[in-house]
């Protein structure tokens, strides 16, 4: 579905040097993260568990355990010192369980999540089919999946002034809205709605820009990218490239986020495989009583 990879070791280790820092630069995860909990109103139910995927530091977690105060929370991430941050966000009434693991291979039993929440994570997984896959299998029926992600247009004036000073790829690659969507139904999430928003943010030089992304992790991991360190005579290209972009005296930034929800397939919808085969599943309940004819 892609031409492109992300080093999942390079995001690790970004993510976890910023655990640290993440906090005094995530203005617009806060944001998006409102944009999040508000599509929960669409759920109805009373959930029993709660998992927040990418949680970070944890402030997502605390949110939702807020607003699910009896259901089991746990916040997921992929990142130890992330997690080890997020326990500054835990309260004595009101604590949530913290897990280190990947999104595409959570440690829960197959439909066993009531909600599944992940606000700005989903970027810097580049097998969609594995993650949406499993999203399909821990979700119960009817359960709901929420996210948010960055689309292709993000940091679109860093990558071209980039492209001004060479051909390598500094900047992360994200994907389209309609590859997403595609995924989601592919794995036989229900169901789907996604809408984009777009947000500027400016700057006074560049060089704030690119120390906010080293603060949040959010620098390049993907695969391609180039190992050496980066000429200074590039680095100084890039950044007067960068300064023709201004406007009224900043530099601007845009984001494009791609906010979804879908919900939990019922049981023995079937969904693609990796192979391009169907794959459907049942419980061993529903089995029980039935015999050949």
């Amino acid at each position: 579905m892609n031409d492109f990879h992300i080093d999942r070791r390079q995001v690790r280790h970004n993510f976890s040097r910023a655990a640290v820092t993440y906090e005094q630069h995530d203005a617009l995860q806060r944001e998006v993260q409102s944009l999040l909990l508000e599509r929960l109103d669409f759920y109805l139910q009373t959930p029993e568990r709660v998992i927040d995927v990418g949680a970070g530091t944890g402030r997502g977690s605390a949110l939702l355990k807020k607003r699910y105060a009896k259901a089991q929370v746990l916040a997921i991430d992929l990142a130890l010192p992330m997690l080890r941050a997020a326990k500054q966000h835990m309260g004595w009434l009101k604590p949530f369980g913290r897990i280190c693991a990947e999104a595409t291979a959570l440690p829960l039993p197959d439909h066993s999540v009531d909600v599944l929440h992940s606000n700005l994570c989903f970027q810097w997984i580049d097998d969609l089919s594995a993650l949406f896959g499993e999203c399909a299998r821990v979700l119960k029926p009817g359960g709901m999946l929420t996210f948010s992600t960055f689309g292709p247009d993000t940091l679109k004036e860093l990558r071209a002034a980039w492209a001004a000073a060479d051909q390598q790829p500094h900047v992360s690659r994200f994907l389209d809205m309609h590859d997403l969507g595609d995924a989601m139904i592919a794995a036989g999430l229900r169901d789907p709605v996604l809408d984009v928003d777009r947000y500027t943010m400016t700057y006074s030089e560049p060089r704030m820009l690119l120390k906010e992304l080293q603060g949040l992790g959010a620098t390049n991991a993907d695969h391609d990218r180039e190992r050496g360190l980066t000429g200074k005579r590039h680095y100084r290209q890039m950044l007067a490239a960068y300064e023709n972009m201004r406007v009224d005296g900043r530099i601007p930034a845009t984001w494009e986020v791609v906010t979804a929800h879908a919900w939990g397939p019922p049981p023995g919808q079937s969904r693609r495989g990796k192979d391009g085969g169907e794959i459907a599943s049942f419980s061993v309940d529903s089995l029980r009583g039935s015999r050949r004819r």
